[in-house]
C-alpha cells in the first residue's frame, strides 16, 4: 500500500504503509515510511489517479506522468492536452480517462499508452469527471455551465444537461444508482432513474473534495479543517471532526480486510489515514500520519493487488461507425440529446510509428525538454 500525494511545489511524495500486528490491548498498528519523492513536473500538481499498476500525474504544465508502482521507476508522460489537467480516472486496467482546460476529454489505451478518442467535451474548461461503475457511461462538469453524459460503448456523447452554474465536482456512487454535482458549496444528489435532484447537502465552506463512504454515506471536505460525513438519504450531517491544521485539499477512501479507511491530504503538508466505524456513520480514528512540509494538492493511494475483473472499458470506446442511439432520452426540459459528433481528429489507434509523438504514445521528461528548447530556437530563428 503506498500514500501518493502531489503538491504545489511540484514535487510527487510517496509512502509506503507498513502494518504491524495487534499487540494485547491495543489497536494494529499502521506506520507511513516515505519511499520516494520526484520532481518531474515543471508547474504544480492538479490530480492524481492509480489502479492496480500504475500511478499517473496531471498538472498545470500540461503534462500526464506515469510511474509504474512495481517497478518503480518513471514511465514516461503524455503531452496531448494544451492546458491544465484537471481530471484522470482509470477503470480497471485496460484505460485511463483525462480531461483539460482545453476542453478535452481523452481516452487512453493503457497497454499502448496511444489516445484512442478525443472528445470536445465542454466549451469551457473540463473540471471533473466521473466513469460509472460499469463503465458503459461518464460524467464530466465543464466552466460552460453543463454536466455531459457520455457513451463510452458507442464512443459519443449521448446527453447535454444545462445547470444554473459551473460545476467543479460529479462522482457515481459505488452502484451507479445515483451521482452527485457539486457547486461551491452545495452537493446536488441526482438519482440515475429520473436524473432529477433527489436532496441537497449544504457544507460551511466551498467544497475541496467529497468522496463515498458508502452507496448512502458521503465525506465532504471544503476549504476549512474539518471534514464532514452525510446520510445522502436524510441528508443529515452524521458527524464532523477536525482533520488538519490548514484546509483539506483531497480524499480518498478503500476497503481492506476489517478496515474502511479515509486518507486526507492537506495545505499544512500532513497526510492522515483515519479507520471507519463498520457502519461508516460514526466518528472516524486516526491511524497514522505522514509529514512532507510541502504545500499538498491532490491524493490517491495505490493498492498492490489484482484489478477487478469487471473493471476495464468496452472496446467500443475506439471511433466506430455510427450506431442507432439506443439510451433513451432522460426526463426534465433542461436535458437535450446531443447531436454533434465528437471531435476525434488527433485520435490515432493505427500508427505503429516507433518514434514518440504528441498524444500517443509516452515521451520521457528529458526528450520533451529537448524538443521544448529546440521549437524555441527554430522560432527565434524565423
Amino acid at each position: 500500500m503506498e500514500l501518493v500525494a502531489g503538491s504545489y511545489e511540484q514535487v510527487l511524495f510517496g509512502f509506503t504503509v507498513q502494518r504491524g500486528p495487534a499487540k494485547s490491548g491495543h489497536q494494529e498498528t499502521w506506520t507511513p515510511v516515505a519511499d520516494f519523492t520526484h520532481h518531474s513536473h515543471t508547474a504544480s500538481l492538479s490530480v492524481l489517479a492509480a489502479n492496480s499498476r500504475y500511478v499517473v500525474s496531471g498538472s498545470k504544465d500540461e503534462t500526464i506522468h506515469i510511474y509504474d508502482m512495481k517497478r518503480k521507476v518513471e514511465h514516461g508522460a503524455l503531452v496531448h492536452h494544451a492546458g491544465t489537467v484537471t481530471c484522470l480516472k482509470f477503470h480497471g486496467s485496460q484505460h485511463l480517462i483525462s480531461g483539460a482546460e482545453d476542453g478535452h476529454i481523452c481516452i487512453w489505451d493503457v497497454k499502448r499508452w496511444k489516445c484512442l478518442k478525443t472528445f470536445k467535451a465542454h466549451r469551457g474548461h473540463v473540471t471533473f469527471l466521473s466513469i460509472h461503475p460499469s463503465g458503459k457511461l461518464a460524467l464530466s462538469v465543464g466552466t460552460d455551465k453543463t454536466l455531459r453524459t457520455w457513451n463510452l460503448i458507442e464512443g459519443r456523447s449521448a446527453f447535454i444537461k444545462n445547470i444554473k452554474e459551473n460545476a467543479h465536482i460529479v462522482e457515481w456512487s459505488p452502484s451507479g444508482g445515483k451521482y452527485i454535482v457539486v457547486v461551491q458549496n452545495k452537493v446536488d444528489i441526482y438519482r440515475l432513474g429520473t436524473a432529477s435532484v433527489s436532496g441537497t447537502i449544504t457544507n460551511g465552506k466551498r467544497i475541496s473534495s467529497v468522496t463515498f463512504l458508502s452507496d448512502s454515506v458521503l465525506a465532504v471536505a471544503g476549504d476549512e479543517e474539518v471534514v464532514r460525513i452525510f446520510d445522502c438519504d436524510s441528508l443529515e450531517c452524521l458527524c464532523e471532526f477536525r482533520a488538519h491544521e490548514n484546509r483539506v485539499k483531497d480524499m480518498v477512501s478503500f476497503e481492506v480486510p476489517d478496515h474502511h479507511v479515509l486518507v486526507t491530504a492537506s495545505n499544512d503538508g500532513f497526510i492522515k489515514m483515519w479507520t471507519l466505524p463498520q457502519d461508516k456513520k460514526g466518528t472516524p480514528s486516526l491511524l497514522c500520519e505522514a509529514k512532507t512540509g510541502a504545500r499538498l494538492t491532490c491524493l490517491t493511494v495505490w493498492l498492490d493487488r489484482a484489478a477487478n475483473g469487471m473493471a476495464s472499458l468496452p472496446p467500443a470506446a475506439e471511433p466506430c461507425p455510427d450506431q442507432p442511439k439506443t439510451i433513451e432520452k432522460e426526463s426534465g426540459d433542461t436535458v437535450q440529446e446531443e447531436t454533434s459528433e465528437p471531435n476525434s481528429e488527433k485520435s490515432d489507434v493505427s500508427g505503429d510509428s516507433k518514434q514518440p509523438t504528441k498524444g500517443n504514445s509516452p515521451v520521457t521528461a528529458k526528450k520533451r525538454k529537448m524538443a521544448n528548447m529546440s521549437e524555441k530556437k527554430r522560432k527565434k530563428k524565423m
